[in-house]
């Protein structure tokens, strides 16, 4: 016996009209963030000299920056969607709930626009 009507049997979407894609996004974020992560950190065990100049340069360099911007994307998305998680399931206040996710959503676009600028400052200062 299903607890579902027909018609969301047949469209395969729960009662939000949006199925499993949270759940997918969460791990194909998950997914990702790990494989950049591990290369992230491997990167940085490998840097001869740990020091800001060369840390510094090193991210400005090839295909560094684009991988670090992917690897900021990917873990403020998937932040995102964890905090978005923990704010429905815990928050019961509607009004509540309903400003905690705008926070949430603007709180993280904030972090990835800093780290993204901060890579950006870099690779453009190497140029000059």
């Amino acid at each position: 016996m299903s607890l579902r009507s027909p018609l969301g049997e047949a469209l395969g979407r729960g009662p939000a009209h949006d199925g499993v894609h949270h759940w997918i996004v969460q791990r194909v974020t998950a997914v990702a963030l790990a494989v950049l992560t591990v290369w992230f950190v491997l990167s940085l065990v490998q840097l001869p000299l740990a020091d800001h100049a060369r840390v510094s340069a090193w991210i400005a360099e090839g295909s560094h920056p684009v991988c670090i911007a992917l690897l900021v994307i990917t873990a403020t998305w998937h932040s995102r969607l964890g905090v978005q998680v923990v704010i429905e399931d815990y928050v019961h206040g509607r009004h509540s709930k309903v400003v905690l996710l705008i926070v949430n959503v603007f709180a993280h676009v904030l972090v990835a626009a800093i780290a993204l600028l901060a890579v950006l400052r870099l690779v453009l200062r190497s140029f000059g």
